[in-house]
């Protein structure tokens, strides 16, 4: 479509339009790309994926690589076989679904391929659990299902790529557990908890206590407890949620629930277990992500209980994880969809018999911008008849953009299977397309799936592959010698050696010394002249960039502010000693332009690290200007009489500067602004140390 609309719009302004074709593929061999090209070269498969009904062709870049295509027979619903009616009910006959039947024989043929040591011919190597991915067109119970199979026979699986995690059953109980520590007296809430796997009481025991109790089902517990031995479920259930009602008003939600979760002694096998043990091993993934959400609540909220599950339940939280940017060896499960763009060695296409088929009752024509509903069928118009034709050709199209996705994932193999419902298959469903595409070229093979599950079957199936005529192409990764993998394995196990802690830094202008000069306490009110002196400092700073006529004014401005508290003749006083110093022609230097207000430094003296900010600091070509303001200190009588403490801390600011101006000069100021008076400290009272 985006071709087209291109391709018309430079036609209407008479500029040049070429049609380049690209039709070579880099990521899939010529058995998956023929087998592309025969699928979408029928007239039902072709809509909405070739130009303008185009045929789809494609030219194979990996030309002489091995590649296979396998189509499944499709598993059915099993049949229960007929019964005398006289015959007595003493046995259960359990039949499965076949999507767990699929599931079971796909993580069987993983995992044989696994154990086998199958070669991935184009790539020179055994075959690993990463390199296999297992798309579906919609996340449904059968996702589950596969994850739950390939865990159980210890496959390596990286979950589902997005996860409804408040839909899960494991945190389902986790919530439940975490409202009733909030209000042990909800009923309902502690049967929930008392119900799962964290306690395990089941219906008989819950009755017991909660049938015929004048009280709350707490307190029903706790006076059973209370009768019963110490070993007897009611006990250990009311020890375990009292000592955790114990801690739940100290505790941050991740901690409380890691140690739940983690537990000691006793508990070390106990509650991660026994929700692995009701629900599956597949209930490890939403616990895991449960625990990174809390620990993630906690960096930007308050850590309390409530708020962190009021902020779960109400966000709706779900997870998207990126599995090609995980790097570990895991099978992928993923929707179609979320697939574009990746690829994989081997692909299955399990969930391909279904077709969409839900159709709208608002119907909006886009010509009148007007919206149609349709409450029934019966009431349909031939203008609604049109615009729902539209909408189901638009869905039949897209449905055939997802096939050709999940197609073209693959790079060396693709198995293409699917479960019967009990519906016969529409003909335009994925697998029939498939089907009739290989029917003209694939070679027909009876293929035998039990032998990876005792849940298989066998059937007529269809099976096309090409020889490796090239020299294998091993992956980058496996360039990697021997002693190099030895190495990066050493450095995993080895302990890094410890870290000294970095110097506290010293920040010279807040130094104490004994020597240090104070103004006598009979002199005035301290707080205004440390006041007077912070607004001095600022003025310094900030007038220097405004134009000479300007700075008077902004003073004013400044000062008048209520939040400084001055009166009129403070304020006239204040700027009257701030643009003297301006006014005054020996500290022109201070102020010309290229100088600099509060400069930041860091840098490290005499094995210290320095981190101050210096007053105004000038730059020149052969020498460098620091200068310090004092503005509510009494200037010495002399330059000699300067205290210890300021000496000690121009010196730090001279010996770092040296270090980053070699070959300048580096002099210090003090600027006193009760006089003014500007005064250089010589070399010689100038003591580090």
């Amino acid at each position: 479509e985006m071709r087209r609309y291109f391709r018309e719009r430079a036609r209407e302004i008479a500029a040049d339009w070429r049609e380049v074709p690209m039709n070579i593929s880099f990521r899939s061999t010529d058995a998956v790309l023929g087998t592309v090209d025969r699928v979408f070269a029928g007239p039902v498969a072709r809509q909405g994926v070739g130009d303008d009904g185009a045929d789809v062709q494609h030219s194979p870049f990996r030309v002489g690589q091995a590649g296979r295509i396998e189509l499944w027979p499709a598993v059915e619903p099993e049949e229960r076989a007929p019964e005398d009616p006289w015959t007595p009910p003493t046995r259960i006959v359990r039949l499965e679904d076949p999507e767990i039947r699929l599931a079971r024989v796909i993580s069987g043929r993983i995992r044989h391929a696994i154990d086998a040591k199958e070669n991935l011919t184009s790539r020179g190597r055994p075959v690993r659990a990463g390199d296999f991915m297992i798309l579906v067109r919609r996340r449904t119970a059968f996702v589950d299902e596969v994850v739950k199979a390939l865990k159980e026979r210890n496959v390596p699986v990286a979950g589902v790529d997005r996860m409804q995690i408040t839909d899960q059953l494991a945190v389902m109980d986790l919530v439940a557990f975490g409202r009733f520590l909030l209000m042990p007296e909800d009923d309902l809430t502690l049967a929930e908890v008392l119900k799962s796997p964290l306690i395990g009481l089941d219906d008989d025991q819950l009755f017991e206590i909660a049938h015929n109790r004048s009280r709350t089902l707490w307190h029903a517990l706790r006076e059973k407890a209370a009768v019963d031995e110490d070993g007897s479920p009611f006990a250990r259930a009311y020890a375990f949620l009292f000592k955790w009602l114990g801690r739940v008003d100290y505790e941050r939600p991740f901690e409380l629930y890691a140690e739940l979760l983690g537990g000691r002694g006793e508990e070390a096998r106990g509650v991660r277990a026994r929700l692995v043990g009701r629900l599956g091993i597949e209930a490890n993934d939403p616990i895991d992500e449960f625990l990174n959400l809390a620990m993630g609540y906690e960096a930007d909220h308050a850590p309390t209980l409530q708020g962190f599950l009021h902020w779960l339940m109400a966000g709706d939280a779900e997870i998207k994880r990126d599995l090609e940017q995980s790097g570990r060896d895991e099978v992928r499960i993923m929707t179609v969809h979320g697939a574009k763009g990746l690829q994989a060695p081997i692909v299955f296409l399990p969930d391909t018999m279904q077709v969409p088929t839900q159709a709208p009752n608002l119907f909006w024509q886009e010509d009148r911008n007007l919206m149609f509903w349709l409450p029934r069928v019966a009431l349909e118009t031939d203008l609604v008849a049109r615009l729902r034709d539209d909408i189901a050709l638009k869905r039949d199209q897209e449905y055939n953009r997802l096939l050709y996705v999940a197609l073209t994932r693959a790079e060396d193999r693709l198995y293409i299977c699917g479960w019967q419902g009990r519906r016969k298959a529409p003909e335009h469903c994925w697998y029939n397309l498939c089907s009739q595409a290989m029917e003209g070229y694939a070679k027909p093979a009876q293929i035998d799936l039990s032998t990876y599950s005792a849940s298989g079957w066998d059937g007529e199936g269809w099976i096309w592959e090409t020889d490796q005529s090239q020299a294998p192409k091993p992956d980058r990764t496996d360039d990697v010698t021997d002693s190099q993998q030895s190495t990066k394995r050493h450095l995993i196990r080895a302990v890094a050696p410890t870290e000294s802690f970095p110097p506290k830094p010293l920040a010279p202008s807040r130094m104490i010394e004994e020597d240090e000069v104070h103004q006598s306490p009979l002199g005035g009110d301290q707080g205004q002249s440390f006041k007077r002196g912070l607004l001095i400092h600022k003025l310094l700073e900030l007038l220097p960039d405004l134009p000479e006529q300007a700075r008077r004014k902004a003073a004013e401005r400044f000062l008048a502010q209520p939040i400084h508290a001055l009166d009129p003749d403070q304020q006239i006083e204040i700027a009257n000693e701030t643009l003297g110093i301006f006014d005054n022609p020996a500290f022109a230097p201070v102020f010309a332009p290229g100088s600099r207000a509060e400069v930041p430094l860091v840098g490290i003296v005499g094995g210290d690290v320095v981190s101050a900010q210096i007053d105004r600091l000038v730059v020149r070509d052969d020498e460098v200007m620091i200068v310090d303001y004092k503005t509510n200190r009494p200037p010495p009588r002399d330059v000699e009489d300067t205290p210890r403490a300021y000496r000690r801390q121009m010196s730090i600011y001279r010996a770092a500067l040296a270090q980053m101006y070699p070959g300048k000069t580096v002099r210090c100021f003090i600027l006193w602004t009760n006089g003014p008076w500007m005064v250089e400290l010589p070399e010689h009272i100038l003591t580090f140390g």
